[in-house]
């Protein structure tokens, strides 16, 4: 790396997190790489968040701000705007750095500017922060290089969102992050790789993603619709159709057998034609699996 060390701003937008955010604020407190803003923002948490939160604060002296309620990609647009960093890093109020994650992307990215986002793999935690058994895990996905039809088309393993380094300038490209669509990861990636940049994964892992109770992702309606709006925005795509009915046959078969009404809304949005292995299975739960809790 040279002399120049440039500035990373890390944003933490907080809602309803006071079990985590301690751990949180303290895995950027404890990174290796010198030369980081933090931006801690409390979006109208109902918790004890803010008192767990305004003691680092004291301690450490980083940039924190309480705000009524307005939603993750509100937060993170104006938090973007004030940052000075050249490097952006939206993390998680829930989610650990592996302390040496911003030099080794840092240094990754410098001399890249084709690379608009660097990521890299995670492991996974679960509420108590114990690591899930190693069957689960993923940590060994090798480098990978995406351009915008390998993100919309799910050709080569995702970027975790826990992982996201982005250079400002990038961002600042594309308009941000859109306030109309609320799960921002997917639509970030495909509006900067269309733009021409690249996503650099890195084969190690940076981060520890933790899954509980009240993650976005097992609100089906809402993820669905997210993602379905965030396709649409890119309809022209000559692969559009095959992406869209591929990801509700996928949806179809996780709902089968945990929320059947939502189910069967997807398969009626299904044609026929397009029906796939994942859709005959989904078939199979729905009309003779036993109910599951999602």
């Amino acid at each position: 790396m040279s002399e120049h060390q440039p500035l990373v701003t890390v944003i933490i937008a907080s809602y309803n997190h006071g079990p985590y955010i301690e751990a949180c604020i303290q895995s950027v407190l404890q990174q290796t790489y010198p030369n980081v803003e933090l931006l801690v923002i409390d979006d109208g948490s109902k918790d004890d968040s803010v008192e767990r939160i305004s003691r680092l604060q004291a301690e450490h002296g980083f940039d924190f701000r309480v705000q009524q309620n307005q939603g993750l990609t509100h937060t993170l647009n104006a938090a973007i705007k004030r940052a000075k960093g050249s490097l952006i890093v939206p993390f998680g109020s829930d989610d650990i750095m592996l302390e040496e994650r911003l030099a080794k992307q840092v240094a990754y990215m410098e001399g890249k500017p084709e690379v608009g986002i660097c990521a890299g793999n995670i492991e996974l935690i679960d509420a108590d922060g114990k690591l899930f058994p190693e069957k689960r895990q993923r940590r060994d996905v090798p480098f990978r290089r995406l351009n915008f039809d390998d993100v919309f088309m799910e050709r080569k393993p995702y970027p975790p969102a826990p992982t996201l380094m982005f250079r400002k300038e990038a961002l600042e490209k594309v308009g941000g992050f859109d306030p109309q669509i609320r799960l921002e990861d997917l639509l970030i990636e495909l509006k900067i790789t269309h733009a021409g940049y690249y996503i650099d994964c890195l084969g190690e892992v940076l981060a520890r993603y933790r899954k509980h109770a009240s993650n976005s992702y097992k609100n089906h309606r809402f993820m669905i619709d997210s993602i379905l709006r965030t396709y649409a925005l890119f309809s022209e795509h000559p692969q559009y159709e095959f992406v869209r009915t591929r990801f509700l046959s996928s949806m179809f078969l996780k709902c089968s057998n945990r929320d059947r009404a939502l189910a069967r809304e997807l398969l009626a949005q299904i044609p026929l034609k397009s029906w796939s292995k994942k859709t005959w299975r989904g078939l199979m739960r729905l009309y003779f699996s036993p109910l599951e809790k999602s």
